[in-house]
């Protein structure tokens, strides 16, 4: 089984993205639907896909738990809900089948240790009591809490979004380098293969300078915790659907064709709960 374990679809007129904050969203600036995504799986063998909340939105979450629920590859959700509220448990309860974790623009927050604070991290011990998993969406100047958020949760598995996105674009290595290798340290975390072309110059980029990112992300994850994810539609800003797969293979070539598989299909199915369905998958529960 082959699965993209992280992308996205959105409608601007429906709702607002606040991310999509300048001039530079303009080409994703649009509808995004199954249907857009479809001949790109189909073109690469992709069975099942994990979708991803854009907007600090319940609303978006029904959504999309409702494209989960209907034909297509969408295996399970990772939405948003308000950590800090007070009914969280309640609230989680409440939402239909399909969620398999949550994701907070913690990126955005002003606070560099938002992570830490004490409500959000009651919030994410609810979520490990519900069974779901947490997808950290960091920078590197965010990479310090997310250790900490990890490590006092032992018990809650966590996700790296886009390998806490790495400054490739100015070629940067450190501190972001020894901070991911410290977050691998900790056994309950996962990390993305994803949103690397973003971080590297759109209209410049070559596979050579992404390259060492990504092998080090295998390195010190190990592949049996390295999800391959497209990150589209954002990915568009810079490299195609084809081009975003041809990376990912270029960075695991020298694995074994058991790590290869867990990869692209095998730690998303272990760390998501996913299993057959109608498109090839579906959530568990």
């Amino acid at each position: 089984m082959r699965i993209d374990a992280h992308h996205h679809l959105w409608d601007p007129a429906r709702r607002r993205q606040p991310w999509m904050d300048g001039p530079w969203a303009d080409p994703i600036r649009r509808r995004y639907t199954q249907d857009d995504l479809l001949p790109h799986l189909a073109g690469h063998g992709i069975d099942a896909t994990v979708l991803v909340q854009s907007s600090s939105s319940y609303e978006e979450t029904a959504e999309l738990l409702a494209v989960a629920a209907g034909e297509g590859p969408v295996a399970g959700v990772v939405g948003w809900v308000d950590l800090t509220g007070p009914a969280l448990a309640e609230t989680l309860a409440a939402l239909p089948a399909g969620l398999v974790g949550v994701r907070h623009q913690v990126q955005d927050e002003p606070d560099p240790d938002w992570l830490t604070r004490p409500g959000v991290l009651r919030g994410l011990a609810v979520l490990a009591d519900a069974g779901l998993v947490y997808d950290l969406l960091v920078t590197p100047r965010e990479l310090p809490a997310a250790h900490t958020a990890v490590r006092a949760l032992p018990q809650l598995e966590f996700v790296l979004d886009h390998a806490g996105k790495p400054p490739v674009a100015r070629g940067g290595w450190q501190p972001w380098a020894d901070a991911l290798a410290a977050l691998a340290a900790l056994p309950n975390v996962s990390c993305k293969l994803s949103g690397l072309v973003t971080e590297a110059g759109w209209d410049t980029w070559r596979p050579r300078q992404i390259l060492p990112y990504a092998r080090h992300v295998l390195d010190t994850f190990g592949p049996e915790r390295v999800m391959f994810g497209s990150d589209w539609p954002v990915c568009t800003l810079a490299a195609g659907y084809d081009d975003v797969v041809a990376l990912a293979e270029a960075a695991t070539g020298r694995l074994t064709p058991a790590e290869r598989a867990a990869v692209f299909g095998g730690t998303a199915a272990r760390v998501y709960r996913t299993g057959p369905g109608r498109y090839g998958t579906g959530p568990l529960g």
